[in-house]
């Protein structure tokens, strides 16, 4: 049997024309590749089966997810490298030379066969994009995880979104800035106490219940996840909000009745859908009053790449959609309203996903228990692809603030930007 990794790597700059762009350990323990960093670690010759069959990131990730492919150190520079390695290099053109040759070696190291099953932990939806059942089963694989599963990974206000990293000191953490987060958006949408407040795709309550508490406002909001729903009536009850906070299990499809004095979706319209996005915004426009404001926070990437890419897709937030920033405020516009402010915070996202993947780190026997050790491996991937997606702005994430207009054309805005956050928190 040859030498595992000196073979692959010797393929590798056949087709290439250079060496690899980390170090790289085959199951027969030879390495091959850069010393002194991250170690791609090929645990059997089935991962490499994966990549000969999908040579892509959806091979990897199933590889990855599996075990049959690890890293050894710093996962994001690992990933860091390769994708910097692929920008530079640009597509492959592979010859028929190197075609057959990559058989051979295949078929040495024993690689070649039937094409492996995905793993379990591989979203397996059913019937077309975007019904109401199926958005519901997408909703379930990605959330119903388990509630201590989420628990163990947010920070204290179960803020599942980026947050407002608004100081450098080393006593300010990621539960402080997920709290200046919810403070950023009470203020631009001019909360006051006894307005009525909506939040399309609540999670775990954390902006209704900040609002109810800190801004005195009555707050509903709704989510397609049961195992959400259970935990905010719990919190509810535990802190004595009921007088002033709702939670439904409920479409966005469904919402009815009277308009509200404020509207948010925090990266919630990710999971809409293109065709059904008019929808929704057509019922975030419904569901709010005249002069009243609308904060919808959402992640956003390239036309020429609007998905959220194989892996995410199939493994973690199924039928996931992320559009460039102009496309959404284009739809806003087009629903009615007026947008009034763009503010980008991809920088931030990078550090929120970090301090969830260190975590993740911490306390990874605890994630094995609660998800199997399958599921840990998804976030630990999830994670450090993610960070790495916004450091390289390859994703974004911005909140755009809108107003519904009087037919009249009154906004009821502040006449000057530096008038529309208001005070902070009271308390």
């Amino acid at each position: 049997m040859p030498e595992v990794a000196a073979t692959l790597g010797r393929l590798v700059e056949d087709v290439l024309g250079t060496g690899l762009p980390v170090r790289v350990r085959g199951w027969d323990g030879s390495e091959v590749g850069p010393p002194g960093g991250p170690v791609v670690v090929l645990r059997s010759p089935v991962g490499v089966r994966r990549l000969v069959w999908d040579p892509s990131e959806l091979g990897f990730a199933r590889a990855f997810v599996a075990g049959e492919i690890d890293v050894e150190g710093d996962l994001y520079e690992a990933l860091r490298l390769v994708w910097a390695f692929a920008r530079e290099r640009g597509r492959p053109r592979v010859g028929w030379r190197q075609r057959v040759r990559a058989v051979r070696v295949a078929a040495r190291l024993g690689v070649l066969g039937r094409r492996p099953a995905a793993p379990a932990e591989e979203a397996r939806l059913r019937g077309r994009m975007h019904t109401r059942g199926r958005d519901r089963a997408a909703i379930a694989h990605h959330y119903d995880l388990g509630n201590e599963f989420y628990e163990a990974l947010l920070e204290s206000h179960m803020a599942y979104s980026c947050g407002y990293w608004t100081s450098g000191e080393a006593d300010y953490t990621h539960s402080d800035a997920q709290r200046d987060k919810l403070d950023l958006v009470c203020r631009k949408l001019g909360l006051r106490p006894g307005m009525r407040f909506l939040d399309v795709g609540c999670g775990w309550g954390s902006l209704i219940l900040f609002a109810a508490e800190h801004y005195g406002v009555r707050a509903t909001g709704i989510t397609l996840s049961a195992r959400q729903g259970e935990f905010v009536r719990r919190r509810i009850a535990e802190r004595g909000l009921g007088e002033l906070v709702e939670v439904r299990v409920q479409d966005y499809r469904e919402l009815t009745g009277e308009p509200f004095d404020a509207v948010a979706s925090i990266e919630m319209g990710e999971h809409v859908g293109a065709v059904n996005y008019p929808a929704y915004t057509a019922t975030l426009f419904r569901m709010t009053k005249a002069e009243g404001r609308l904060l919808l926070q959402q992640m956003s990437r390239g036309a020429v790449a609007p998905g959220g890419g194989a892996f995410i897709e199939g493994y973690v937030a199924p039928d996931m959609t992320m559009r460039p920033v102009g496309q959404t405020v284009d739809a806003l516009e087009q629903a009615g309203f007026e947008v009034r402010d763009v503010h980008a915070l991809r920088e931030h996202y990078v550090r929120s996903v970090l301090a969830w993947a260190g975590t993740l780190e911490a306390r990874w026997e605890e994630f094995v228990r609660l998800a199997g050790v399958g599921q840990a491996r998804v976030w630990r991937l999830y994670l450090a692809g993610g960070a790495l997606a916004f450091a390289e702005n390859r994703m974004g994430v911005d909140q755009i603030l809108a107003v519904r207009p009087t037919t009249a054309g009154v906004s009821g805005m502040p006449a000057t930007r530096e008038h529309l956050l208001g005070a902070r928190m009271p308390g």
